[in-house]
């Protein structure tokens, strides 16, 4: 080779490394990809996608949170793991308290309502997935809403997203507590069950990967699954519902369409929502993945298992039961049905607590180590983090669980001010922010940019809408003098 082309080559060389350094200054102008925040790509406009989409396949193994050449390897999970482990999320042995928003609505509008709710939180899971995967080192909701808001709104979010877990890993602590009681029919004090399954909850949420975890999720998910489907076949078995008058001439309730008022009819609308909108729990799930980009099939299979398990079991307890659902749940078909079903969905109970603590713990844990050497190496600093973590938030479910009287409706409130601003509002804004160049594209991507506004103000509507019914329900329960005292040792599961 002559010396005359060994400088075209080299000139050559030098001009590729140049257009590609200024490439990546033009599409990430503040070094988002080489820092440990959430990547801050350019904003989409009307024909940008497929720009960006090949930038950020490119851009990920940069900015992803967690690496997989570190001593820890967190991104383990596969697509069909992802599926139970978000199956085990949403699905729990509330979806016997659908009926109750059932017979408030009446049958069909509660069916469009379930089917409904599970579309739009399904959507809104899309949302933050495709969000997530343009900007790869979102961990969680916090550092999307950073990306979108800033530090401040990070915050904010953040302490919203802690708070919402924390107060349902609570529920989870209360659910397990309960099937106890149901068990031994109230062989110990309240308090005493609540203690032992925190201790077990805080111990299991401390395995430290989602892959780990998974295997209980399979467990904990078949036993709700289960014993869930024990109750909605036992019903139908029975004369006339536990809760009803056992003589006499009583009213089922089992209507087409109902009449509710509006607080009734918010409420009854916040409950289905909330059986399904913990999608904001799988964005930690999603930074563990091997192939992020298989997240929507992981997704597509929970959901549509959810939907189709919520609407039939739903829809078989009030066409039998009414207006007559027993609390808890579980005891709506009988007192040997209720230990049975309490008995094997105890293991799905304390999974389902352990996940909750685990995904508030995971969050906190990654906000406090990242960019450090720590996060991914099996040091005394990241132990001693993990567990603080984990046995922190624990305890703190545990205190508020039994501890605050108000606890059902502390429940209500996480849903208005938790699940509905952070699973609807902030994913309809995140398309808002990314495609904000379609607001003058075509037609119909104008449509799509103004439909996301509307989702927007549906999700504020339920906000506000649920808040100002909790708020109406605290007051009459003070009122009416049922409000319970903090720690009480009373039997929670009707047994005695």
């Amino acid at each position: 080779m002559d010396n005359g082309s060994e400088i075209a080559i080299q000139w050559l060389s030098i001009i590729h490394l140049v257009s590609s350094d200024t490439a990546l200054k033009i599409s990430d102008p503040h070094g988002m990809f080489s820092s440990g925040s959430c990547s801050d790509e350019k904003k989409i406009g009307s024909n940008q996608e497929d720009i960006l989409s090949n930038h950020s396949t490119a851009q990920e193994g940069i900015a992803e949170v967690f690496r997989e050449d570190q001593d820890v390897n967190f991104r383990t999970v596969g697509w069909i793991w992802a599926s139970i482990i978000f199956l085990k999320i949403m699905f729990a042995t509330g979806v016997l308290s659908i009926p109750v928003a059932l017979a408030a609505l009446g049958a069909f509008p509660g069916a469009v309502n379930v089917v409904g709710w599970c579309a739009v939180n399904t959507y809104a899971a899309v949302l933050m997935g495709d969000f997530r995967n343009r900007h790869s080192g979102c961990h969680s909701v916090a550092d999307m809403a950073q990306v979108v808001g800033g530090k401040v709104l990070r915050e904010v979010v953040g302490g919203l997203f802690i708070i919402t877990w924390v107060i349902v890993a609570g529920s989870g602590m209360v659910g397990a507590a309960t099937a106890l009681n149901a068990v031994s029919t109230h062989a110990l004090c309240t308090n005493w069950f609540l203690l032992i399954v925190t201790l077990v909850i805080i111990g299991l949420a401390s395995i430290r990967t989602f892959e780990n975890l998974g295997w209980l999720t399979w467990v904990g998910f078949a036993a709700t699954f289960v014993a869930v489907f024990i109750v909605v076949v036992g019903v139908t078995k029975l004369d006339r519902p536990v809760a009803a008058p056992q003589e006499g001439p009583y009213e089922l309730g089992y209507v087409v369409i109902a009449t509710p008022t509006f607080i009734q009819g918010i409420n009854a609308v916040t409950a289905i929502f909330v059986s399904n909108a913990g999608s904001t729990a799988f964005l930690p799930v999603i930074s563990e993945m091997r192939d992020p980009k298989q997240y929507k099939k992981s997704l597509y299979v929970c959901m549509t298992i959810v939907t189709a398990s919520y609407l039939t079991f739903s829809m078989v307890v009030y066409r039998w039961c009414g207006t007559w659902v027993a609390s808890p749940s579980l005891s709506s078909a009988g007192p040997l049905l209720k230990k049975i079903s309490y008995g094997i969905a105890f293991i799905g109970l304390l999974v389902t607590g352990a996940l909750y603590v685990h995904i508030a713990a995971k969050y906190l844990f990654v906000r406090i180590l990242r960019d450090s050497s720590h996060l991914q190496s099996n040091t005394w600093v990241h132990w001693s983090i993990w567990f603080g973590c984990t046995v922190g938030l624990g305890a703190t479910a545990f205190a508020i669980a039994g501890g605050v009287p108000i606890f059902n409706f502390l429940l209500s409130l996480a849903a208005s001010l938790g699940f509905a601003p952070l699973t609807i509002v902030l994913p309809s804004y995140l398309y808002i922010y990314d495609y904000a160049g379609y607001r003058w594209g075509t037609a119909f991507q104008q449509v799509k940019y103004w439909f996301h506004w509307l989702l927007f103000l549906l999700g504020c509507f339920v906000s506000v809408g649920g808040l100002y019914a909790v708020i109406s329900a605290i007051r009459e329960a003070y009122a009416m003098k049922t409000i319970g005292s903090a720690f009480s040792c009373a039997d929670n599961s009707g047994s005695v």
